[in-house]
């Protein structure tokens, strides 16, 4: 090893030199300070290999403690172990060659050259699996603590009132999280057999948000979806959730009905950032309603398409008051004639007052529309006069329509 020893300077600018050269994560030629702790590193390798070569590998603590070492601060860097692991085979391959080279003025024998060929080999192996063991310690901590931070952002988005913006920032940046224009929240629930059915109405209490929940989740929650590093998620607690940043953008929707299936989820409309716990607001208030099966629950429901709904579930003990005053005449009917009347005249107020619109949204004839449209006409002549009145009267025919959707026997 004597040729190693007395050419250590220059066989670690050499090493270093092709390292720089041919992994992208260690080149940096501006950056004196980094160059000079890899070349020490190097060095620090071909010293560690000389004292093993001449102890004859019998203690190799110090070595394993270095490498280890410097396994955990590749993982600390962020780098891939795959970088040092190929910066640790130029060293060896460089070592070899240069050995190699000075075999002949060495006059180093085939059985010499041979045993200094496999020390580097042994040496090599040694020191990467240190080092690999060193870099899954950290990494495990690393993840450990990214994931944390992770979750800490996420509660401070959706905290109420709304945090400081620049403590958002710093946390973002400090997990690589890019802060977005706009996100929308993201509530989840485990899908049932029975969500979005047309069950009989829950005696479960009312949650958190005010809204009845569905049927509780299965043992065998769903599977957990494989999101985009830029969702941010909390899918341990009793009511899951998303953060979703650019919710509008290309294949945001696809992605989160490919990810999201087994749950009943419901998108928040976009808002800004500081805004985000209203998003998640609506998004569980909406949540309630698909599974109850107010609202459909076979893909992402979207706040944004069902904002009407929201409005009027969102008071129901005054929605049910305007329903008995304003449907009080369909009281006098059989049920079947007063689905008939109520469908029509909501139909004919949502179609501008136009029968034959009516007629091809229920697929019924026209003449038809206009005979039921006599009779509803016959019974609510005093409310359809005043646009106030059609207003109310339009809202609670809404609001049976839906509830006939979760509950056919309860909304009527």
């Amino acid at each position: 090893m004597d040729v190693i020893r007395a050419h250590l300077p220059e066989l670690a600018e050499e090493m270093l030199g092709e390292i720089q050269a041919s992994v992208p994560e260690y080149a940096r030629p501006g950056d004196e300070k980094y160059v000079t702790a890899v070349r020490r590193a190097v060095e620090e390798a071909l010293r560690l290999f000389l004292t093993r070569a001449a102890d004859g590998g019998s203690r190799p603590g110090r070595m394993t403690e270095v490498f280890r070492a410097i396994g955990k601060g590749e993982a600390y860097e962020g780098r891939p172990l795959d970088s040092l692991q190929a910066a640790l085979r130029i060293c060896a391959r460089v070592a070899w060659r240069r050995l190699a080279l000075s075999a002949e003025t060495l006059d180093l024998s085939r059985q010499g050259l041979c045993g200094a060929g496999e020390a580097i080999l042994v040496y090599l192996d040694e020191i990467a699996a240190a080092a690999a063991e060193g870099y899954a310690e950290a990494h495990i901590k690393v993840a450990g603590e990214l994931e944390l931070r992770r979750r800490r952002l996420l509660d401070l988005l959706v905290a109420d009132p709304p945090p400081d913006p620049r403590a958002v920032e710093d946390l973002a940046r400090a997990v690589g999280w890019p802060v977005p224009k706009t996100l929308a929240g993201v509530a989840l629930a485990a899908r049932t057999s029975g969500t979005g059915s047309r069950a009989g109405p829950s005696r479960t209490p009312a949650g958190r948000d005010g809204v009845t929940p569905g049927p509780s989740a299965p043992p065998d929650a769903p599977a957990r979806p494989t999101l985009p590093p830029d969702v941010l998620s909390d899918l341990d607690r009793s009511d899951p959730y998303l953060v979703v940043p650019d919710p509008g953008g290309p294949g945001r929707t696809a992605m989160l009905d490919g990810a999201l299936r087994g749950w009943v989820a419901v998108l928040g409309p976009p808002v800004p950032v500081h805004e985000a716990a209203q998003s998640l607001r609506l998004a569980r208030e909406a949540l309630g309603l698909a599974r109850r099966g107010v609202l459909p629950s076979g893909r992402v429901v979207r706040c944004a398409d069902h904002l009407a709904t929201l409005i009027i579930f969102k008071d129901e003990a005054l929605v049910r008051v305007i329903r008995r005053v304003r449907l009080a005449p369909l009281r006098a009917l059989r049920p079947s004639q007063r689905d008939r009347i109520a469908e029509t005249l909501l139909a004919w107020l949502q179609c501008g007052y136009n029968a034959n619109e009516v007629a091809a949204r229920l697929h019924v004839h026209p003449q038809t529309v206009r005979y039921r449209l006599r009779q509803a006409t016959e019974l609510f002549s005093d409310q359809l006069a005043s646009p106030d009145d059609r207003f109310e009267l339009e809202i609670a025919l809404r609001a049976r329509a839906l509830s006939l959707r979760a509950a056919p026997d309860a909304g009527r």
